[in-house]
């Protein structure tokens, strides 16, 4: 794993997410757990030699954050937010995380097929939170803080873990580093908002979901990507162009390439991008109002 900080490591190069530990004085706390079952067994293994964890934190529900704890159960306490809990390796229409994780054995990790039970074991004890919070939390572990911010946006139970002591934020999947960003599902005003909020942090190092660790300078990157997606969709629905015509024209392929192992995902990432912008743009508004005239004097 890659080391950022004396107290922070992070890996950076499997497929999934970037799980991450923080070390205190009181032991490891562990943000995100590995997608593919051989490197959580690895993973928890490295972070045990440094001591007891003391939580495990997850930052979304996404599968390539969450299914490692199943890895982690009885490790210590797994925490991570109501809107997390919720959705918690939940089927939805456009994806069946179990079905999903098993995707990634055969080509990046068959070894790891051994590790993993059918379906109702694994989700008789796949290690969701022992604790649920809403809004915000702080956890005072030893000589460290963790700050559970709410940063809703990719996600409605996104959070960000900010270590003041380590000047370090881990943000999910708020930021993707240098590599194409997952919008589908997502509220991009709210995920534009999280990405301001982070950007008010007293940080030097910015832990991403996914892609390389970065400076606080690339949160200004990332927001500046998502209004480009915004700016082009909003054109394209001015232009008249249809649901069909935008998803064919609006495409961010060459910008950056898609994270590790989901390099045969480009065309879908690009696509249901531009439906979800062009369905929200293009969605009847909630309320209308009569017309009415103005008051006289």
């Amino acid at each position: 794993m890659e080391q950022v900080t004396d107290r922070i490591y992070t890996e950076t190069k499997v497929r999934g997410c970037n799980p991450s530990f923080v070390l205190t004085s009181k032991g490891p706390v562990v943000i995100d757990t590995p997608q593919l079952p051989t490197k959580a067994v690895a993973m928890r293994k490295a972070v045990e030699e440094h001591g007891a964890i003391q939580y495990v934190i997850n930052t979304e529900h996404h599968v390539d954050h969450i299914f490692g704890n199943y890895w982690f159960k009885g490790a210590g306490p797994i925490i991570h937010h109501q809107g997390v809990h919720e959705r918690f390796m939940t089927v939805f229409p456009e994806l069946d995380p179990f079905e999903y994780a098993l995707e990634a054995l055969p080509t990046d990790d068959p070894d790891g097929a051994a590790l993993v039970p059918d379906r109702e074991t694994y989700y008789a004890n796949m290690g969701t939170a022992d604790i649920v919070f809403s809004g915000d939390v702080t956890l005072k572990v030893g000589d460290r803080t963790f700050n559970l911010l709410h940063t809703p946006g990719h996600t409605p139970g996104q959070v960000a873990v900010y270590v003041p002591e380590e000047r370090a934020v881990f943000t999910g999947d708020t930021i993707f580093s240098e590599c194409t960003t997952w919008l589908m599902t997502s509220d991009v005003d709210q995920w534009i908002t999280a990405l301001d909020r982070i950007r008010a942090l007293d940080i030097d190092h910015v832990i991403p979901g996914h892609g390389p660790v970065q400076t606080k300078e690339y949160l200004a990157t990332q927001r500046s990507f998502m209004l480009e997606w915004k700016a082009a969709v909003a054109v394209a629905v001015a232009k008249g162009w249809s649901r069909e015509e935008t998803i064919a024209r609006v495409n961010f392929a060459e910008r950056y390439p898609v994270d590790i192992g989901q390099e045969y995902m480009m065309d879908y990432i690009q696509e249901r991008n531009a439906a979800a912008l062009y369905d929200k743009f293009t969605a009847p508004t909630a309320t209308t109002y009569p017309a009415k005239e103005p008051p006289k004097r």
